[in-house]
This record gives C-alpha cells, sequence and structure tokens, in this order.
C-alpha cells in the first residue's frame, strides 16, 4: 500500500508534467516505473509489470527527442497532429501487441485479469510513443487507456493507483484542450 501511495504521488508529478509539456516529465517517467514494478507484481498485473521496462526505454527515448530532436532553431520539439499514414500501422501494432502479451499472460503466468491487463499496455505503447512525438491525439489514446487501467486497478485492490487513473482521464482531456491551445494555427483544423 506504501508503494501504491508513492507511485500515486509520482504519478501525479508525471501527469502535471505532461500537461505542461515539460520535458522534466521524462525523468519522472524513468522513476515511476521503477516504483510500478514492484506493486504490478504484488498484484499480478504481469503485463504491466513487463511494461515498466519498455516505460523506462520510451522516457530515456523521448527525454532524448524532446531535447535533441527539435528542428534547427527551434526552441522545443511542436505539438503536431497524428499523421494519417501512421494510424493503420498503429493500430496493426496495438492489435499484435495486444495479442502476443495476451497470449505470454495466459501461457506462462497466473494472470486472472489477461485480456485486460494487455489491452492496456498494448495500447499505451502506442500512446507513449505518440506522447514522445507530441501527437495531439496522444491524449485520446490516454483517456482510453485510463479509463481501462481505473477500473482494472480498483478490481486488482491497488485503490490508489486506481484513483490516479481516474484523476488521468480527466487531466487528458483537460491535456488535449491545453495542448490544442498550443497547436500552431494553421494545424488547428480538427
Amino acid at each position: 500500500m506504501t508503494l501504491d501511495m508513492l507511485g500515486c504521488i509520482v504519478g501525479l508529478i508525471y501527469i502535471y508534467q505532461e500537461y505542461k509539456a515539460s520535458i522534466w516529465l521524462w525523468l519522472t517517467g524513468i522513476i515511476m516505473p521503477a516504483i510500478y514494478m514492484v506493486v504490478y507484481y504484488e498484484a499480478g498485473l504481469y503485463a504491466d509489470f513487463g511494461m515498466q521496462i519498455y516505460y523506462t526505454l520510451a522516457a530515456i527515448y523521448g527525454f532524448l527527442y524532446w531535447k535533441f530532436g527539435r528542428k534547427k532553431g527551434a526552441e522545443e520539439i511542436p505539438i503536431t497532429h497524428y499523421p494519417r499514414r501512421l494510424i493503420l500501422p498503429s493500430i496493426l501494432v496495438f492489435l499484435v501487441l495486444w495479442g502476443a502479451l495476451y497470449l505470454i499472460l495466459i501461457n506462462f503466468t497466473n494472470s486472472t485479469v489477461p485480456v485486460l491487463d494487455s489491452f492496456g499496455n498494448a495500447l499505451s505503447f502506442i500512446g507513449l510513443w505518440a506522447l514522445a512525438k507530441k501527437y495531439i491525439e496522444q491524449w485520446w489514446i490516454w483517456i482510453v487507456v485510463d479509463i481501462e487501467l481505473a477500473g482494472l486497478y480498483l478490481y486488482k485492490g491497488i485503490p490508489f493507483t486506481a484513483g490516479l487513473y481516474a484523476l488521468y482521464t480527466i487531466i487528458a482531456v483537460a491535456g488535449y484542450f491545453k495542448w490544442r491551445g498550443s497547436l500552431p494555427k494553421p494545424l488547428l483544423k480538427e
């Protein structure tokens, strides 16, 4: 329960930094997975446990991309739209990941929630990548993930994390509108 509360506090810092589009979210994103590895393992959420490794690597990538990936002369990576050409490949990657994680969970763990555990993690994979690219639509991905995981964590008896993800849902809606206001005017057509 103590790690659940600590993870919740670090998670609040993380989502605030994401809302503000602060590069520091990536450093917080390295600390948070270390805490949640233990929380998820103890709750029997093995896909969530395994995804913490990906989250750590993605946080390193996100930090480096936001720090060094900007165009010459630009102060930071701009917020843009998810390219249409990447929608179908992203859906396919999501479906393959969901299926693969599900098969791993049913064949190699004693998971009691393999469909939901694998769903949230497969979609989070896409969401974190979209966040690293600063695509505004990443917020819509997080809304779906956050609603699903809040219910799953409540069911699995980690109430602080469930509450955190319920709050993440609200902040994701607010984050979408904040980022939308930061879009360059020619990109604002939705």
